[in-house]
């Protein structure tokens, strides 16, 4: 399994000044990020057996960083 953390910054090149922008604009998608960097540092330190947690866990965590991603992608396209 990866154990390289999922940065916004490799997942949405070329975007980083548009991300800093909406979280300066948008309480709600500057929550988005938190959430995001939460569920992404949780699911790091499982796949790194640091706070290990059975497969079904694991599997839910990345389901909810998969559905951030994809509000982060909706928000930035909407720009």
């Amino acid at each position: 399994m990866p154990n390289t953390p999922h940065t916004l910054g490799e997942d949405f090149p070329g975007q980083l000044e548009a991300i800093h922008a909406l979280k300066a604009k948008q309480p709600e998608f500057a929550r988005l990020l938190v959430d995001y960097d939460e569920i992404n540092d949780r699911i790091h330190r499982a796949e790194t057996r640091i706070e290990p947690v059975d497969e079904k866990t694991e599997v839910e965590m990345r389901k909810a960083r998969l559905s951030l991603k994809d509000r982060i992608a909706a928000a930035l396209n909407r720009v």
